[in-house]
């Protein structure tokens, strides 16, 4: 792992002897990008910065004619000096105007990672992270930028914040600052996002680009189900396994931009960050803004090697350590059990039978609070429900810990109900705007966590339950978005601050949080799947995937998933049949086989099951407690698009190649159908192995090149006993290196 620098030509090489990112200094002291992509050595790459003279430009150098930003590589862009494709940045003024044009100071290596206060970031290695900071100056405002870029040796990935620091006399405001910016002297790639709705969120969406700019978003005050902090440009015939893909990404759980424009002469820019739309930050001389961290994965071998190169950053990096190699615990919620209709007794009644089929930890979800009977009543406060549970919290906690069960609790701490005691005392809480209606969502409202009263109401309301039971996990919910904003906290000149900051105060109490109690797992969620992001990780080492727990479905929403995402963080419970969302009927062993692939648990009420499905989930239990390190934390590979195929196949292989999972998934019965195989990856080519469910050994290369039989068997003509195959029918196959 290197850093070269070329101090004639000002030259930046960033290799790990598997990728490079070159950029250099230009004609106008601005950093001009140069090769982006497999490492190639360290030389002079100066000449790939080609100018000409063009009809219809402008050009930065006077008495020159064909030195234009508008045809360069520009590594942060601004706008209205001569490039007029979407900047990077933009700085209003105090005169109101908005041309800023940064140059060149010096640089910095540094062999750490940077620490971004307040943000979520790569958390410290061991001399095995490099960074580069090109520190660059507007010399009329006297704004100071600087521009970070952490090189890994065990990752391709490039992790890119910026920091703007006013050193002048007079304030300056933001008004877009975005993470990071690629230009690429190419316009042949296919566009990769993931998008969708509630229950139905992160699908793969794939599209080729042509002249004209495109846009994810978020706008809600969350990532949201709609559109995900992602996006991958991926070269012509790109496969899972084959082809150059750049992918960005964003460790924020706020309003984000991924934008990406081809301009007519073959050029592609990309970038991301904080969404510019409503806001803007105010500069006062002598304050700073940092960026949230945004990360360049580059994928040398298709989508699969970048989904592994994220897998890696969130694992060893993002993840707080005692959570890394953590198992997760098999749980039982009871919300799809009883809603809010329950009693101490009914609950433990389902706990009990949880303990009979192995399941280690007993949630208890919402309506254990205030006059929480319904969802319109109740959010904001945090005294127990006497009616429900007339001994208190600590009496359930106790009888479910003298099962031998751990306890875990649902809360939704940024939220709060009209019917509600805090909003009796404190109806300023709420983010609202003066003589505006306030719209709600699911009957609540959000708390304004860009005041500090709010988040120390909440911390302290929060610690004191931890304090006072034995819970070892919670799950932090949020269940609408933001509407009406405005924050009576702030004067004028700071309300396009007010999305920002509130992510702020939501990071600074997880914060807090966490550090007083870190060994409580919390799971965050956002009506399932809505803020499913790599900024709520750094907090919450797994998260509710989505509040669709149809076994058919998930497999759209996990394989999406899994583009960024190792399977140790995805929320996932076998739920009852048919399905409170989908209502489809779908066989146990399938919603079973799906959820193994992410943290695994139970939701539904164990008291009304019959004696031979009990002794199935036993059975299933069993089995996520024998090869729940390999499912959880083992190397993970897409195998068949549910999308683009009859089924759905994913694998997980051990880092040593000796084990391997295959989960394959049939979606509809189709009459007189022909013969299905998936191929295996992966795997180590010389060895061999056992696959006891198909009583047979092959290569690891036989089974990369052919791989087995989907044992597919219509409802038409079966002779010689043959087993029918049904609707939504599922396989597993274990592998042992012989």
């Amino acid at each position: 792992m290197s850093i070269y620098i070329n101090q004639d030509l000002l030259q930046f090489h960033l290799t790990n002897g598997q990728i490079s990112y070159i950029f250099y200094i230009g004609p106008t002291h601005q950093p001009v990008q140069l090769y982006t992509g497999p490492h190639i050595e360290d030389a002079d790459y100066t000449f790939l910065e080609h100018q000409q003279s063009r009809p219809v430009s402008n050009y930065m150098i006077e008495n020159d004619t064909t030195f234009s930003h508008e045809h360069t590589l520009m590594e942060y862009p601004s706008f209205g000096s001569t490039d007029f494709r979407s900047p990077a940045f933009e700085v209003r003024h105090p005169d109101g105007s908005h041309i800023t044009n940064l140059e060149y100071e010096h640089y910095e290596v540094r062999h750490q990672a940077p620490v971004l206060k307040d943000l979520p970031h790569v958390r410290q290695s061991q001399q095995n992270v490099e960074t580069l900071i090109i520190y660059l100056i507007d010399p009329v405002s006297q704004l100071r930028v600087k521009l970070y870029y952490s090189l890994f040796d065990d990752m391709n990935i490039i992790a890119r914040h910026t920091e703007f620091e006013n050193t002048g006399v007079n304030t300056l405001t933001l008004t877009r600052a975005l993470s990071m910016n690629l230009d690429l002297m190419s316009d042949s790639f296919s566009l990769v996002h993931l998008s969708g709705a509630w229950g139905r969120e992160r699908h793969v969406t794939q599209q080729s680009l042509s002249p004209g700019t495109f846009e994810i978003q978020s706008l809600r005050g969350h990532s949201s189900h709609l559109h995900h902090p992602f996006f991958a440009l991926a070269q012509p015939n790109t496969t899972e396994n084959s082809g150059l893909v750049y992918g960005m990404s964003f460790a924020y759980s706020g309003n984000f931009l991924g934008h990406v424009e081809v301009d007519n002469f073959n050029k592609t820019r990309a970038s991301i960050g904080i969404h510019p739309e409503y806001f803007s930050w105010q500069l006062t001389p002598g304050t700073q803004f940092t960026t949230p961290q945004a990360y360049l994965a580059i994928g040398l071998a298709g989508f699969n090697d970048m989904s592994q190169q994220f897998h890696r950053l969130v694992h060893t990096y993002l993840i707080a350590p005692q959570w890394r190699n953590q198992p997760r615990p098999i749980l039982i919620n009871n919300w799809e059990a009883t809603y809010y209709d329950f009693t101490e007794d009914k609950l433990v009644a389902i706990a009990e039978k949880a303990k009979e089929l192995g399941i280690e930890m007993f949630v208890l979800d919402d309506g254990w609070f205030g006059s929480r009977n319904n969802d319109q009543e109740g959010l904001g406060d945090f005294f127990i429900n006497k009616t429900k549970l007339p001994k208190g919290l600590q009496h359930l906690n106790q009888r479910i810990n003298d099962l031998g069960l751990d306890f875990g609790l649902w809360m939704e701490p940024e939220m709060v109900n009209k019917q509600s005691k805090l909003y009796a005392t404190h109806p300023e809480w709420v983010i609202q705007t003066p003589n505006r209606t306030m719209s709600h969502g699911r009957f609540q409202f959000v708390l304004d966590y860009t005041n500090p009263d709010v988040i120390d109401y909440i911390y302290h309301e929060i610690s004191n339950i931890l304090d006072h039971t034995n819970i070892k996990y919670i799950k932090w919910d949020m269940n609408r978005s933001m509407t009406e904003v405005f924050s009576s906290r702030w004067p004028t000149e700071q309300q396009g601050e007010i999305y920002h900051r509130y992510i702020l105060g939501l990071y600074d109490l997880l914060h807090r949080i966490t550090t007083r109690f870190p060994n409580i797992l919390i799971e965050s969620c956002a009506s399932g799947g809505g803020r499913f992001d790599l900024g709520m990780l750094y907090y919450t080492p797994q998260i509710w995937t989505s509040d669709n727990t149809d076994a058919y479905q998930r497999q759209w929403i996990q394989y999406g998933t899994s583009y960024l995402y190792p399977t140790s963080t995805m929320g996932t419970h076998v739920s009852k049949s048919p399905n409170e969302q989908e209502h489809r009927l779908m066989p146990l062993t399938t919603r079973a086989n799906v959820s193994y692939f992410g943290t695994f648990g139970y939701e539904l009420d164990l008291t009304t099951l019959d004696q031979t499905t009990l002794e199935t989930m036993k059975q299933q239990v069993a089995f996520m407690k024998t090869h729940r390190n390999l499912l959880q934390f083992g190397k993970f590979f897409r195998l068949l698009n549910p999308s683009q195929n009859e089924f759905t196949a994913w694998m997980v292989i051990d880092h040593n190649r000796n084990h391997a999972i295959i989960g394959i998934y049939k979606h509809l019965n189709k009459v007189n159908n022909g013969r299905h195989r998936v191929v295996l990856k992966g795997l180590d080519p010389s060895a061999h192995y056992h696959i006891p469910e198909l009583d047979l050994i092959m290569a690891g290369n036989a089974l990369m090149a052919i791989g087995i039989d989907i044992p597919d068997t219509s409802n038409g003509e079966l002779r010689n006993g043959e087993a029918k195959t049904h609707d939504f029918d599922s396989w597993l196959y274990t592998l042992e290196r012989v």
